[in-house]
């Protein structure tokens, strides 16, 4: 049913719990893995302002986005070793566009299903233009499993089902 399921992943906690239904359907459905990380314009611009100048202008920055490129190359290696073809699609944009910029690599990548989080590093500008996962659902040409949190610590250790959210 799946020959291409997509990860989409902001380094959270929560994406990732949803990594592990993605691995899953990924296996039993012999499916290329495709995970997607959207880094937003202005961490990147920000971490380069701190490289260069040793400072950064403004508040609430995130500058550990090396560290998640890193953790999140990582996991992708550690999909391929468990048989799964993985490939790791990365992006910039602004981070009110993550959303479209998911659907894009979606699209590219032939993906027939999303898998993402719920919650992630969402900031007060994720709550006012709402979560990344419910504006993917409006924009995803396929359908979109939202993993909960309580979908993978309600089950035993190795158990990655979830009730999803779907739409086409």
């Amino acid at each position: 049913m799946f020959n291409n399921v997509m990860w989409a992943t902001d380094g959270s906690e929560n994406a990732d719990q949803a990594l592990g239904c993605a691995v899953q359907i990924a296996q039993r459905e012999n499916a290329h893995l495709h995970v997607a990380h959207v880094a937003h314009v202005a961490h990147v611009a920000h971490v380069v302002e701190k490289l260069v100048t040793g400072r950064v202008a403004g508040q609430n920055v995130r500058l550990d986005e090396p560290e998640l490129e890193a953790k999140i190359e990582a996991q992708t290696a550690t999909a391929a070793n468990q048989g799964i073809k993985a490939t790791l699609h990365r992006h910039v944009g602004p981070a009110a566009h993550v959303a479209k910029e998911l659907a894009k690599v979606a699209q590219e990548s032939d993906a027939d299903l999303i898998v993402i989080g719920t919650r992630g590093r969402s900031s007060l500008t994720g709550l006012m233009l709402g979560s990344v996962s419910q504006q993917l659902l409006h924009v995803a040409h396929c359908p979109v499993l939202a993993v909960p949190p309580a979908a993978v610590t309600q089950r035993e250790p190795g158990e990655h089902e979830a009730v999803a959210t779907t739409t086409s």
